[in-house]
């Protein structure tokens, strides 16, 4: 009885609360948005890209200012990854793959999420469209090339989505085969102005030695892009998904700015750090 009651709810979240974000209305409506953007996405129209954000699939509002870059800048090869997907769906690029038909790849750790994710897409929301890639397992430095470059990309890609909750930054480091035009990486800001990262733990999985520790500061990311060609240009409203743009684009549109830029929601940096935390190794971006 109980598998047959997880069953229904399965289904019934499959086909009744995801169809309503990736119907004709909606595909629709995306597109118009996105023309419009195309039309007036510019600062001399006042559109800024913190006023851009709204989720369709995302957490919070990354689907909106995905959307707004890509109106400005222009897709091209209108491929993406992301790493830490989950199924595919309660991600930062569903909205892509599933109202505009990108293909992408989607790679997460959790087996089950994966399979949730390859079931769905199999059936919309065309069964005999470009279907996304999924790659179920564990991602490191040493794998993360390879993993990518199996799955059949290489070479430039529109979007780059890291959320893995924990070496976050030593994956985008070690990744080489692809170049991605945006980057959107989640960021440990309760480290606030602290230049520190997390060591390097090919086992790791969250929470680790404690909750707290684990990732990469704001200032640490920021000497990572710079280093691969890329600047900060925004964050969701909470600060910790940061939004790197490859120094080659939107160069007009899309300024670099500061960490006071992008961190103004201060309840996180007010969140104390368990003192424990620093007695902890970390180490400095060169």
């Amino acid at each position: 009885m109980i598998s047959y009651l997880k069953h229904i709810v399965k289904k019934y979240f499959q086909v009744f609360w995801l169809r309503n974000r990736f119907s004709p209305d909606v595909q629709i409506s995306q597109r118009q948005l996105f023309h419009f953007y195309q039309l007036h996405g510019s600062q001399n129209d006042k559109i800024t890209l913190s006023s851009a954000g709204y989720s369709v699939f995302s957490q919070f509002e990354e689907d909106g200012l995905i959307l707004f870059i890509l109106a400005v800048i222009g897709m091209k090869s209108e491929r993406f990854i992301e790493i830490g997907s989950d199924d595919g769906l309660n991600s930062n690029c569903a909205n892509l793959a599933l109202n505009f038909g990108w293909p992408g790849l989607f790679i997460d750790g959790n087996r089950r999420s994966v399979s949730r994710g390859q079931y769905f897409y199999k059936r919309y929301p065309n069964p005999f469209g470009d279907k996304p890639v999924f790659h179920a397992g564990k991602v490191t430095r040493e794998n993360i090339n390879s993993i990518v470059e199996s799955a059949g990309y290489v070479g430039e890609i529109d979007v780059l989505s890291i959320d893995i909750d924990g070496n976050d930054y030593w994956i985008w480091d070690a990744l080489t085969v692809v170049n991605p035009r945006i980057v959107i990486i989640e960021t440990h800001i309760i480290y606030g102005d602290k230049d520190i990262i997390v060591p390097y733990d090919p086992d790791y999985s969250f929470p680790g030695r404690h909750p707290q520790y684990h990732g990469a500061s704001p200032v640490a990311m920021i000497k990572l892009g710079n280093r691969k060609g890329y600047r900060l240009i925004g964050a969701n409203k909470l600060g910790f998904n940061f939004i790197f743009l490859r120094n080659d684009e939107g160069v007009d549109a899309f300024p670099d700015v500061t960490i006071n830029d992008v961190l103004k929601d201060l309840s996180a940096l007010e969140r104390e750090v368990d003192p424990i935390v620093f007695t902890f190794p970390f180490i400095t971006e060169e």
